[in-house]
């Protein structure tokens, strides 16, 4: 309708609250009512690890509580909440229940994930100290912290990544610029995808990948090929691999490296915070000899994701990633004391992640967290000797961390990997899959320390009675 001549114009829209500042947190509060509602609405329509009915099931789901994404005019906080995160939590693959399983994918604390709503709503960024003057401040202290834990050396440091990928590449990075674009990347089949990724990325020369047999990089293999490779060589080694939870021979690897000069760099994401268990961190022996480490704490740190770690010996080995931009680090004000942060990362907007994982070391502290890592790799365990001793499973060995590789007797590999994805589609469980030894065997990946016994015998008897209908 268009207004009369000498009729006002109607008022503006109120403008919609922040989330910072003196009335964020008044303005917030109503909020996560909602979305905490909407949160149990949807974990309890959904009913089980993850939504029944498969990927055009889930969209069609998806696409009809939605209806219009871009509506001409605003259904208001309150219902855009409850419609969006209802139908999240309703489609979701929640690590967090029990039969949710397949990756290394772990449930968030609740602490870790309320620090990370504060460092949502505060918003700041970590690549100049005007913007995140005690964020910064916190990642500093948390990162040499952290990197401490790995290495007893004066100076040692760590880059907040976004988990185990980025971590790779920087490490292949800082190891370029070391020692030129023509170095040589040594690493085992049973290395994560990301290391010859990030040797393409990077433009150095096609990786050499050694064969794994044993599902482990075997010291006299390596020795071969040391000997046989010319010029810079960086070998990678793993900690934890993606598909078993295996861990190199990390000091006869380390030994080997320096006999034949080359630097070493150890992918940790999984494996690495086992060095915070008086229990099991002998399984890391070796691991402060890398010239660099990839820790991942939304593995077994329970961290809402992304929450990875770059760790050097020596805070001088991060100096390659040195970058300078006026308007976020003049040398005139970093020369009078303010931080210089653009070479913590090749990102420039930069979440303070280090926040939740911070907020998780003083709730629960060394032996707090020591307890869960325990605990989740009791509950693989009692997996696994519950398969070793069931007539109708094959285990393919004891866990090394929490990974464990099982098949049902009798069946061939298409058979095993349509079961797989039966589980899914009927929303029964999401497990993973992996090849060992020539053959697709099934993988319970056990992330979650609130699993019990009973939980893991229902997975037992679900995929007995699933694997002979």
């Amino acid at each position: 309708m268009t207004a009369q001549p000498g009729t006002p114009p109607p008022p503006p829209p109120p403008l919609p609250p922040l989330a910072g500042g003196r009335a964020g947190a008044a303005a917030l509060r109503p909020l996560l009512d909602t979305v905490l509602d909407a949160l149990h609405t949807g974990a309890r329509e959904r009913g089980g690890p993850l939504p029944a009915g498969g990927p055009d099931t889930v969209t069609a789901r998806v696409a009809a509580a939605l209806g219009d994404v871009l509506p001409e005019h605003g259904h208001g906080d309150h219902e855009a909440l409850r419609t969006l995160v209802h139908t999240l939590a309703a489609g979701a693959a929640d690590p967090a229940d029990p039969l949710c399983a397949a990756h290394l994918h772990g449930p968030p604390l609740a602490v870790a994930a309320a620090a990370d709503l504060a460092a949502s709503a505060l918003n700041p960024s970590l690549d100049s100290w005007d913007q995140a003057p005690a964020a910064s401040a916190i990642e500093a202290l948390l990162t040499r912290t952290l990197a401490a834990e790995f290495y007893d050396t004066p100076t040692p440091d760590a880059l907040v990544t976004t988990g185990g990928t980025e971590a790779n590449q920087l490490a292949l990075l800082l190891a370029r610029e070391r020692h030129g674009p023509r170095l040589t990347v040594l690493h085992g089949a049973n290395a994560h995808h990301s290391i010859p990724r990030a040797a393409w990325l990077l433009g150095l020369p096609p990786t050499t990948c050694l064969p794994t047999p044993t599902g482990t990089l075997d010291p006299a293999r390596l020795a071969e090929a040391l000997a046989s490779t010319p010029g810079p060589t960086l070998v990678t080694a793993t900690a934890g691999t993606t598909d078993a939870g295996l861990i190199d021979p990390l000091d006869p690897i380390a030994d080997l490296c320096h006999q034949y000069g080359a630097d070493l760099h150890t992918d940790a994401a999984y494996g690495g915070l086992l060095a915070l268990s008086p229990r099991h961190r002998t399984r890391l022996t070796g691991l402060g000899r890398a010239h660099s480490l990839t820790i991942d704490l939304h593995k077994l740190g329970w961290q809402p994701v992304a929450a990875g770690l770059l760790a050097v010996p020596d805070t001088a080995l991060l100096a390659p990633l040195a970058h300078q931009a006026d308007y976020l680090n003049a040398p005139d004000d970093t020369e009078a004391g303010l931080p210089d942060l653009l070479g913590r990362s090749l990102r420039t907007t930069r979440r303070p992640d280090a926040l939740k994982i911070a907020a998780t070391l003083r709730s629960l502290g060394r032996d707090g967290l020591a307890h869960l890592i325990d605990r989740t790799c009791e509950l693989a365990h009692h997996l696994a000797r519950l398969l070793a001793a069931h007539p109708r499973f094959e285990l393919h060995a004891p866990p090394t961390i929490s990974t464990v590789l099982f098949r049902p007797t009798h069946t061939d590999d298409t058979h095993l990997a349509a079961l797989r994805r039966t589980l899914l589609l009927d929303g029964h469980a999401v497990l993973g899959r992996a090849t060992a030894d020539g053959r697709l065997w099934l993988k319970a990946t056990l992330l979650n320390p609130h699993t019990t016994a009973q939980d893991l015998d229902s997975l037992v008897t679900l995929l007995e009675g699933s694997s002979h209908r």
